[in-house]
């Protein structure tokens, strides 16, 4: 497993890191080469939270081409044109979007299906290790091995639920003024995945 360290200014905690696992893989090689797309353009899909908008910051920051994040809040006209200016100038479009994305623009759509198509995908055991330990030094939480073995094979398979519990395990700290420990571990997730995860813990 690996991480990618982004240069983005994010307005408080520790730094900014990809996890790179089995889930992403194929994503973040093909964002770092451009130049093989077809018709200099692709199209990254993946759940709520998954990292597309982190992996299209990276992308940018690292000059590598043009972003439209979220794509389907974007009017399709302006996708269309964006498309066309890749295609004249030579410069990569990624473009991001949750699965299910239904493009009404028929010339849109067309374009968009022969572009490259990269998928994020729901997230094994080590990678979900991994994002748990990510989000903590994020937010400068001490969490050990411990901590990630007990949440690793009770969590939801997937990147915002680590996101997630991590995040519910620092307000719970924070609010009893203790340090994270097992019933704080076993109280974030029950917050997170509701009371019918208790039968799990």
């Amino acid at each position: 497993m690996s991480q990618i360290a982004l240069p983005l200014a994010t307005g408080g905690g520790g730094p900014v890191r990809i996890v790179v696992g089995k889930s992403n893989a194929r994503a973040v090689e093909a964002l770092a080469n451009p130049a093989s797309w077809p018709f200099h353009a692709a199209l990254l899909v993946g759940p709520e939270g998954s990292g597309k908008s982190l992996l299209a910051g990276w992308f940018s920051a690292e000059g590598r081409g043009d972003v439209l994040d979220d794509a389907p809040a974007i009017p399709e006209a302006d996708i269309f044109h964006a498309w066309n200016r890749a295609q004249e100038g030579g410069r990569a479009l990624l473009l991001t979007a949750r699965p299910g994305w239904q493009i009404a623009l028929p010339d849109l759509a067309s374009r968009l299906a022969g572009s490259l198509q990269l998928e994020i995908h729901a997230p094994d055991d080590a990678m979900i290790a991994d994002l748990l330990a990510a989000h903590a030094e994020r937010r400068g939480l001490a969490l050990g091995d411990a901590a990630f073995s007990y949440l690793t094979p009770r969590i939801e398979r997937s990147h915002a639920a680590a996101e997630a519990v991590v995040a519910a395990i620092d307000r719970i700290s924070l609010e009893r003024q203790a340090p994270p420990t097992m019933s704080i571990w076993r109280d974030a997730l029950e917050a997170v995945q509701g009371p019918e995860q208790r039968r799990l813990l």
